[in-house]
């Protein structure tokens, strides 16, 4: 049902999606934020590489993790840069739970500006935007 109280999605960039980060990508159409991991060393690598930057291997393989994170740093944004993306957002970055240094930076959605704060417990949620593609973003766990 469509009505008043739905707000229409923000336009969104599409990424070029490839063999090599697919499974970022298209994770999101099983619920699952996937990484590159290490068959090594373990090591989770992002953006994809073609080796480890840990143990120089080339044992790399998509790898779902929980998805559990915690803001790191973020900021506000008040600037109408891109049409149909109204400001006030939330731009952060995020340390996965499974390993600190593997950060993203992504929105986070589905809360109050006022109740963001650096050490703010977060979830992996996704977009559909579109050709099998899913955005990553990020909401309060609750």
């Amino acid at each position: 049902m469509s009505g008043a109280s739905e707000s229409p999605k923000p336009f969104r960039l599409q990424p070029l999606v490839t063999p090599e980060n697919e499974h970022y990508w298209q994770g999101g159409a099983r619920g699952e934020l996937c990484f590159l991991r290490c068959g090594d060393c373990s090591h989770y690598v992002h953006p994809p590489a073609p080796l480890c930057p840990e143990c120089l291997s080339r044992e790399l393989a998509p790898e779902a993790v929980s998805g559990r994170a915690r803001v790191h740093t973020f900021t506000v944004n008040h600037q109408p840069w891109i049409p149909g993306f109204d400001p006030p957002y939330v731009v952060a970055i995020v340390e996965i739970a499974e390993q600190s240094s593997l950060r993203l930076m992504t929105n986070l959605v589905n809360c109050e500006i006022d109740e963001v704060h650096i050490g703010l417990e977060v979830q992996a949620c996704f977009e559909d935007i579109g050709d099998g593609t899913f955005l990553p973003l990020f909401e309060p766990r609750r």
